[in-house]
């Protein structure tokens, strides 16, 4: 997609612009639906979102722009792609306002005002700075740059169909009449007319005190490891009963002897009979493996992240530990691209594109895709090791993150940087709303299905070819030696390491139709951790960094989880012998 607008399309194009963290997004929600599509600026790895708006009989085209702090003088990529998409031109703009932080939402208004398009303003979180002892007169602010201004209340939909409808007006309107504002004024005109339309002072000792020991090291600490525990457990716990009461018994025991019969009915040939129902058969393990052994892990995780993103918790996460992390050459904020790798390594990759510097993004870039399962990935783990053992599961877990901080210790040391301050604004601690929480976890389950699970049954099938006709048992027996030689698997276990390459997670699934020990299931998944990150990620590295960056990784990843698998190994053996 090269513009932000398509020849093709006859719809308007409205931009969502603000602040980050300002209610885009649940704005963008509640007027588009679930029919969104997410893409990427041309050129670049930002991401924007993109949907239909209906207002009375007209269609529109709503892109929610990356949230900025400044247009003018862009300092990051979100920046400069906010920049270019005013310059192509939309229709109109909806700026979002932040009620709790009206001074830099002001100054990026004015910033927005200069390109004199169509525009209305939502003063939104009105009901927060309401309950924070703040009045702020929105018709000061709508004098003063002659702009259409409408308090509302995103999450709960307030004045939302008002905002629409003054839109709609605004756009239709043949003159713009914007008042600008001279840039060496601006921050002067900002303080005052802040002044003048905050009607009551926040109580600071009585707000901004309230949370405050979530963020200091006593009790904030324990409260994390407690949240990240109920994380771990439920995502576990609820994934593996979803798994072990509802999918595994319907699968098992009506879906999969239904195509049973039909294939054996209607397939003569024995080897593409095979290929269907076999062993890796496309037609069971194609169903089994991505949505009866992965999914409810994947439904899990995302509840518990959109929990912890909607609430607010994880920029007070960052902020927490943003001492640990500078040991290692990082800031807090960089806790947040990789909890998202525990949900996908690419869009944990791309989203570092925000932190301060280069040294910081190839950090967090290698140390996602060197340690930090996918949540594909974690699924197989938990349904590899949960019923033979639970220590085994954990020690995984525990081997994932001293290997995250390894590698992170390690490029500290190679790239001799200095560390930035973290400047980071923290939302308001709320109550996810179900409405908004559902809608955002339906929409990540299916990009699941979408990015994971189709491309895990493309890898399936063609896995079942090479199966069938002989070439991974050819590739097994010469891998013989790396497998069952150092690493102590069966030759069977050359296979997983051949797909893994595709999916991360076929490097571990395949060994739950095998019949190992506890301390070959370890040491299967632990090699399958360190294993060469999927073609995708590879992909990912090179394009956000270089080939060589990338080339590097593979080699990196597969050398370091071929020889801690093999050391495990004869460890295990070894702790077997002593008791």
């Amino acid at each position: 997609m090269s513009t932000i607008s398509s020849g093709e399309d006859p719809k308007k194009t409205i931009l969502l612009m603000g602040l980050p963290n300002v209610g885009k997004s649940a704005i963008f929600s509640r007027y588009t639906g679930l029919d969104v599509m997410v893409s990427n600026y041309s050129g670049t790895t930002v991401e924007f979102t993109e949907g239909a708006m209906q207002i009375e009989e007209k269609s529109y085209r709503l892109v929610d722009v990356p949230g900025v702090y400044d247009i003018h003088s862009p300092s990051d990529a979100a920046e400069t792609v906010a920049l270019n998409m005013l310059n192509d031109n939309p229709d109109g703009i909806i700026c979002v306002l932040d009620s709790m932080n009206i001074e830099a939402s002001l100054h990026l208004l004015i910033q927005v005002l200069d390109y004199d398009i169509p525009t209305v303003v939502a003063l939104n979180r009105n009901d927060l700075s309401q309950t924070r002892g703040l009045k702020i007169d929105h018709r000061l602010i709508r004098d003063r740059f002659n702009v259409p201004v409408i308090p509302t209340v995103a999450l709960g939909g307030e004045s939302l169909n008002l905002l629409k409808f003054q839109l709609k007006e605004t756009i239709e309107k043949k003159r713009v009449n914007h008042r600008h504002v001279p840039e060496e004024e601006r921050w002067a005109v900002v303080e005052t007319l802040t002044k003048q339309a905050v009607q009551k002072p926040v109580d600071p000792d009585h707000y901004e005190g309230r949370h405050a020991y979530l963020i200091k090291p006593f009790p904030g600490l324990l409260i994390a490891l407690g949240v990240l525990m109920l994380m771990f457990g439920f995502v576990i716990g609820f994934g593996m009963g979803l798994r072990q009461f509802l999918l595994l018994p319907f699968f098992r025991e009506l879906v999969f002897p239904f195509i049973v019969s039909v294939v054996e009915r209607l397939v003569p040939n024995e080897m593409i009979k095979a290929m269907l129902i076999g062993d890796y058969g496309f037609l069971i393990k194609g169903i089994e493996w991505p949505f009866a052994l992965v999914l409810p892990y994947v439904i899990s995780f995302y509840t518990m992240m959109s929990l912890l993103e909607d609430s607010g918790y994880l920029p007070r996460l960052a902020v927490l530990l943003d001492g640990v992390l500078k040991k290692i050459g990082l800031t807090g904020s960089s806790i947040i691209p990789l909890m998202l790798g525990y949900g996908c390594g690419i869009p944990a990759i791309m989203s570092s594109r925000s932190l301060p510097s280069k040294k910081m993004r190839l950090t967090v870039a290698v140390m996602v895709s060197f340690a930090i399962p996918c949540v594909s990935q974690t699924g197989a783990f938990i349904a590899l090791l949960s019923e033979h053992s639970m220590l085994a599961l954990v020690l995984v877990f525990l081997v994932s993150l001293l290997g995250v901080a390894t590698v992170g210790f390690v490029m500290n040391k190679i790239q001799k940087q200095p560390v930035p301050f973290m400047l980071m604004s923290l939302p308001e601690l709320l109550v996810p709303r179900p409405k908004i929480l559902s809608k955002k976890i339906f929409l990540r389950i299916r990009h699941y299905i979408k990015d994971g699970a189709v491309p895990m049954i493309i890898a399936i099938g063609f896995t079942a070819v090479l199966y069938e006709i002989g070439v991974l048992e050819y590739l097994g027996r010469a891998l013989s030696p790396v497998v069952s030689g150092w690493l102590r698997l069966p030759e069977a276990a050359a296979t997983p390491l051949i797909i893994g390459v595709v999916r991360r997670e076929l490097a571990v699934l395949p060994l739950l139709e095998m019949d190992l020990t506890t301390l070959q299931f370890f040491t299967g998944a632990v090699v399958a951790l360190f294993y060469v990150p999927c073609i995708a990620m590879i992909a990912t590295l090179a394009k956000e960094f270089n080939v060589r960056t990338a080339i590097g990784v593979l080699l990196f990843t597969t050398f370091t989880a071929i020889l801690i698998g093999g050391l495990l190994a004869r460890i295990g053996v070894f702790v077997q012998l002593l008791f």
